[in-house]
């Protein structure tokens, strides 16, 4: 577990992530409702602009040209950690707004050349499998985060401030420790320093569009739904994210496994089928378990998007990784901007529209799934390719 390999690094920056992300994720519904009196349009309006970094992750690229992927990577963790450590220490709307940026910058950077350096160090045939593994390390990494919760603010009757100062705190020293302990790993193709988009690529960026605008609506809505309408508390809402964990632990890496068995194309049918149920039923649901046991099962779904990442890994060139992530970045976070503050408004009149309009998103994602071919490679990016080169 503590030896000097690459995946290891990643399974590293992964926990720490994970763990900093899930507390800040799990306390937020009801700190800002509690302390700042958010109403669904601000929640909209914060979830928005968590999503601007997201949105300008083209510029890693840029960064890229001063700083190694590895040493970027974990700079942006402890921007991670510094946001999320300072964020009990203003409870207002314009407070919780700049310590979301600042804690999202962080956050964002790191996903984009944590999937860069994961694709470009580990062997395609293993990717899956990887993914799902570390997952597992997400979910263990969550449930300390959210145990940190409960031992802070249930038994030590410790505030806000506290739980976030204490979890950023920790998290910037693990980010200091894993600087220190790992060496320096090469990069063994060279990677293009510049924006590109290439043709062949238009289904992974169409798919990646529909995953972020189809994503936000389970980040911002679903959890919020369960603290506005059913009147989820802390504890409550913490519980039920130690379920998804718990179930995500022991069933990630069979998810990822079973994704190297019968291939992208059929996981990502899977996984669109059903978020087409799930977002349906969101929008009728009146029952407090029920709505819970749906947000568990849409969190598991959640797991074979792996395979839109194995996808990428097939078709592309090596050395396109860096760039390429960086702009899938950008294209997943179009919507990701847009769409919070929108449907955070039409959530004020129907919120059973925006789960409806989730569901209209999922079939898009559907339809575009359809086009993956059985065995993806350069060549055979989608089923018309074929016809295409014919032409």
């Amino acid at each position: 577990m503590f030896t000097k390999q690459p995946q290891q690094l990643l399974l590293w920056m992964t926990f720490l992530m994970s763990m900093v992300f899930a507390v800040w994720q799990a306390l937020l519904n009801n700190f800002v409702i509690e302390q700042a009196a958010f109403t669904g349009a601000q929640i909209g309006i914060l979830q928005s602009l968590r999503e601007v970094p997201g949105f300008l992750a083209f510029t890693a690229i840029l960064v890229l040209l001063v700083l190694k992927e590895q040493v970027f990577a974990l700079l942006s963790l402890a921007l991670l950690t510094i946001g999320v450590g300072i964020t009990g220490f203003f409870p207002s709307v314009v407070g919780l707004y700049l310590t979301t940026v600042l804690m999202s910058i962080g956050f964002h950077y790191f996903e984009t050349i944590n999937q860069s350096l994961t694709l470009q160090w580990v062997d395609k045939q293993d990717t899956a499998a990887f993914m799902g593994k570390a997952l597992a390390w997400r979910s263990a990494a969550a449930l300390l985060g959210y145990a940190s919760i409960w031992l802070v603010m249930s038994w030590a009757k410790l505030d806000y401030v506290w739980m976030y100062g204490l979890i950023g705190s920790l998290g910037l020293l693990m980010v200091i420790v894993m600087a220190s302990h790992f060496p320096q790993f090469p990069i063994h193709s060279l990677q293009h320093k510049k924006l590109i988009f290439r043709r062949r690529y238009w289904l992974y960026y169409s798919l990646t569009f529909f995953s972020g605008a189809r994503r936000q609506i389970f980040m911002v809505f679903a959890g919020f739904m369960m603290v506005e309408k059913f009147g989820y508390s802390v504890s409550e809402i913490t519980a039920l994210f130690l379920i998804n964990y718990l179930i995500n632990l022991f069933f990630a890496p069979a998810i990822g496994r079973l994704i190297g068995r019968i291939g992208e194309r059929n996981a990502l049918l899977i996984e669109y089928v059903g978020l087409i149920v799930i977002f349906i039923s969101y929008a009728l649901v009146e029952v407090a378990h029920i709505a819970a046991a749906l947000y568990v099962i849409d969190h598991l779904l959640f797991a074979m998007a792996i395979a839109m990442k194995t996808y990428f890994q097939k078709i592309a060139d090596k050395q396109d990784i860096a760039s390429t992530m960086s702009v899938s970045f950008t294209i997943n976070h179009i919507a990701a901007v847009i769409i919070p503050a929108l449907l955070g408004l039409l959530w004020l009149s129907s919120p059973s529209a925006v789960f409806y309009i989730g569901a209209g998103f999922a079939l898009c994602s559907l339809l575009l799934a359809s086009l993956v071919p059985t065995k993806p490679e350069p060549g055979q990016e989608t089923r018309l390719s074929p016809l295409l080169s014919a032409k």
